[in-house]
């Protein structure tokens, strides 16, 4: 794994490369996670300036919270993930989103940089003055649960969703 791998606001200097994210994620017919990357980028300055203004609180929908998101880089500038931080938490991110989501392509998943994104994420936090941060998964998804146990998770108690869904809840204090 490279170790200059590094966070970078959403940028349209990078809107080829975050197409070519995009569609791999969409080929591969899986969630996206963070939600953000369900954001349609066919009007790319649009979607940039959406992410710019969800960061200042700005046009938020009813119940929502400011949140920053980040693409994890490496040095060719290649997109491997995305994170998306939560600057303060409601009822449902209390149970269901934590403070922190996020994704790695999937074409790079299995080479740690999901700890590496995570960790990265958590300066960041540090950095919004959030001391205590929550971070889940689902049950079934045991490398995000992995990649949560490296970066200091320590485990609280789960949720179960209506549809039986069990998400497992972690606090990581800064």
């Amino acid at each position: 794994m490279s170790s200059s791998l590094t966070l970078i606001k959403p940028t349209t200097d990078l809107k080829e490369e975050y197409l070519s994210f995009y569609d791999e994620w969409v080929q591969s017919k899986e969630e996206m996670i963070p939600w953000v990357i369900e954001k349609d980028p066919t009007n790319f300055d649009n979607m940039i300036q959406f992410l710019a203004n969800n960061e200042k609180g700005i046009n938020l929908p009813t119940g929502w919270v400011p949140d920053s998101t980040y693409w994890l880089i490496n040095e060719e500038s290649r997109i491997l993930g995305v994170v998306n931080i939560r600057h303060e938490l409601t009822d449902f991110l209390l149970t269901r989103g934590g403070h922190i989501g996020y994704g790695i392509r999937p074409s790079e998943r299995k080479k740690g940089y999901a700890t590496k994104l995570l960790h990265l994420a958590l300066e960041k936090t540090k950095k919004l003055g959030i001391k205590k941060v929550l971070v889940v998964c689902d049950e079934w998804n045991i490398g995000s649960y992995k990649t949560i146990k490296n970066n200091g998770g320590i485990e609280e108690s789960d949720f179960v969703e209506d549809n039986g869904n069990v998400i497992k809840r972690f606090w990581i204090e800064e």
